[in-house]
């Protein structure tokens, strides 16, 4: 995501004299995989080997940036350019995403029930930011945030009216991982422990335990499809939808998210430390995650991803293409071209001192 939005949204580095690589590999590097589980969706039916990457992939990429997220967010009273800021990043590209969402759905099936309450696709991402950045504040003064929340988590999956309505159910289901984002940046936990630093043995263990996930997954691949795993991953249903109403979904839901937990932390230890050729591509991942829907819509939908045969040996294509998507869309004349929507800047909105 650009700078400015990633400021509001928690998913960019503040203003500082030197900006640290790893976070905006990190950041690109999980927006990569966010359109390579979107890419390969279609084919999970068909396929073993795209199940598997999808599992493995959706167990982690979104907790991941929600954690990054957390990590450059600022638990502060909002000063008024961070609350502008809220509009301007997330509120507005929200507006106009959805109303295009809704012509698009208009133009293909010929009909469209607009409803800006309920985010199509992506868009949740952007409502739960906002959610996250409204709530830190409050948890903030609280003794154990990271307990809280993880209760929050917890506990949401049994209130059967909370949906997908502002997206407020994977809000308050994220909501741990944004915690503990910050959590490790408010007690200076990276730089005291050094993690940044990478030992031999972290990423002999990051790959054997990424290796593990891929075995787990590929070899329970039947069990996974019966318990319906991929809408566990989706932290967006009650657990009564789920098809479990006993205590124990809460168990699961706990299970899941220190999964992704140690799986996310897997994935940041292969993550690069220093400058790469795609690092600037960190800062425009905006972009990525809000364009690369209109890219595989057309191929979603017409079917052609569902119908590649065989669909295994299709996989590795679909893969790439969903990465030079993803480096195409983070370009710098994508970025001039689809700005004013990614980042309207909107100052006839705001009172003249808000705008100061």
């Amino acid at each position: 995501m650009t700078d400015a939005a990633d400021r509001a949204a928690g998913l960019g580095a503040p203003a500082r004299p030197a900006r640290v690589p790893f976070w905006d590999n990190a950041r690109f590097a999980c927006i990569v995989l966010v359109v390579v589980g979107h890419g390969v969706q279609r084919m999970v039916s068909d396929s073993d080997a795209a199940l598997t990457l999808y599992l493995v992939v959706y167990a982690f990429h979104m907790p991941a940036l929600a954690l990054i997220s957390g990590y450059f967010s600022k638990s502060g009273p909002p000063t008024r350019a961070q609350l502008t800021r809220l509009v301007t990043d997330i509120l507005l590209p929200y507006v106009i995403f959805e109303t295009l969402w809704t012509l698009v759905r208009w133009a293909v099936k010929g009909q469209a029930d607009p409803n800006p309450t309920t985010p199509s696709w992506t868009l949740w991402f952007l409502l739960a930011l906002g959610v996250f950045r409204l709530l830190l504040p409050y948890l903030a003064l609280l003794r154990a945030p990271l307990v809280w929340t993880l209760a929050v988590s917890l506990g949401v999956g049994f209130l059967p009216n909370i949906d997908d309505t502002f997206a407020l159910m994977r809000a308050l289901a994220l909501l741990p991982f944004f915690t503990f984002g910050w959590w490790l940046r408010e007690h200076d936990v990276v730089d005291r422990l050094r993690l940044l630093r990478r030992p031999w043995w972290t990423v002999a263990a990051a790959i054997a335990v990424l290796a593990a996930a891929v075995v787990i997954a590929a070899t329970a691949g039947d069990l996974w499809r019966e318990v319906d795993l991929r809408r566990w991953l989706f932290y967006d249903l009650p657990y009564a939808q789920l098809g479990v109403d006993a205590w124990w979904a809460a168990a699961v839901r706990l299970a899941l998210i220190a999964l992704a937990v140690v799986l996310s932390a897997a994935f940041f230890v292969l993550v690069p430390r220093t400058e790469t050729w795609w690092t600037p591509f960190g800062r425009a991942t905006m972009y990525v995650y809000l364009l690369h829907t209109f890219v595989l819509y057309p191929f979603r939908e017409s079917g052609v991803l569902s119908s590649l045969e065989p669909a295994g040996l299709w996989l590795p294509v679909v893969v790439a293409g969903c990465v030079l998507v993803a480096l195409a869309l983070a370009t710098a004349p994508v970025r001039r071209v689809f700005r004013p929507l990614v980042e309207p800047r909107a100052a006839w909105l705001f009172r003249p001192e808000a705008v100061r």
